[in-house]
C-alpha cells in the first residue's frame, strides 16, 4: 500500500494545490484507513458511549482492516450526542479543550463540540484548501458574513482566510444593508462569503438586486 505521509508547507496555504491534493487514489484510501483505525481505536478506549456500542455489536476496533470494514461498526445517531450531553462524547479530559461549540439546539438539547488546539489547527488548514479551491488567494479581502459565536461557521471561514492570506472582514451576519456597503467598498480583489439565506445579490447594486436568493458559500467578487 502507498505511503499515509502525505508532505505540505510549513509557510502556509498558496495557491497552488497542496501535497494531499495531488495524492493517487491509492495515497488517499492509504491515509483514511490508517486514520480511520486511529479514530475507532481512539474513541473505544476513551469514550464510554463507544466502547459499549462497540461491544455490544460484537466489534473491536482491531477489526478495521480496510475501508469496507467500517461497514461492521454502529452508527452515532444524533440521540446519542443528546444523551451524552454535554460533554460524555470527547475523547480527551475537558480541560485539553480550546473551544467549545454547540448548535441552536432548537429541537431539542444543543449538539456540543470541543476543538482541541490540533482540531483548530486542522479547521483551519482545511478550510483555507476549500476556500483557494473556489477562487481564493493570498491578499484578496474576504468579507466574512458567517454568524459569530457558538455556530462554527463564522470562526472557521475565519481562520481558514487568514491562514490561506487574506485580509479578512469580519462582519458577521444581519446588517443587510452595511454588509452592501462593505462589500461594494471592497470589492476590488474580494471574496465573500455566507450560508444561504433571503437577501439581496451579492456585490450588485440596489437596483438589480432580487427579493429573495440562495447565497453561495464562497464568490469572488467582480473587480
Amino acid at each position: 500500500m502507498a505511503s499515509t505521509k502525505l508532505q505540505s508547507s510549513a509557510s502556509g496555504y498558496r495557491a497552488e494545490m497542496d501535497a494531499a491534493e495531488r495524492a493517487s487514489r491509492d495515497e488517499i484510501l492509504a491515509l483514511q484507513t490508517k486514520r480511520l483505525a486511529w479514530s475507532l481505536a481512539h474513541a473505544y478506549d476513551n469514550v464510554a458511549h463507544y466502547k459499549t456500542a462497540f461491544d455490544k455489536a460484537g466489534v473491536h476496533p482491531g477489526d478495521f482492516k480496510q475501508l469496507s470494514d467500517l461497514a461492521k461498526f454502529p452508527f452515532t445517531v444524533k440521540t446519542d450526542l443528546r444523551d451524552n450531553y454535554p460533554f460524555n462524547m470527547f475523547a480527551v479530559p475537558r480541560e485539553k479543550l480550546v473551544r467549545v461549540h454547540a448548535s441552536s439546539g432548537t429541537t431539542g438539547k444543543p449538539i456540543v463540540v470541543g476543538y482541541t488546539q490540533a482540531d483548530i489547527d486542522v479547521w483551519s488548514d482545511v478550510m483555507a484548501r476549500s476556500i483557494r479551491a473556489a477562487g481564493g488567494r493570498t491578499g484578496m479581502i474576504m468579507h466574512n458574513a458567517y454568524g459569530y459565536g457558538l455556530f462554527t461557521g463564522g470562526l472557521g471561514a475565519h481562520y481558514g482566510a487568514e491562514k490561506l492570506g487574506c485580509t479578512v472582514v469580519p462582519v458577521s451576519g444581519g446588517m443587510t444593508e452595511r454588509q452592501v456597503q462593505l462589500i461594494n467598498a471592497n470589492r476590488r480583489s474580494s471574496l465573500a462569503s455566507s450560508a444561504p439565506s433571503p437577501g439581496p445579490t451579492r456585490c450588485a447594486p440596489r437596483s438589480s438586486r432580487p427579493s429573495t436568493w440562495m447565497r453561495p458559500i464562497f464568490t469572488a467578487c467582480p473587480r
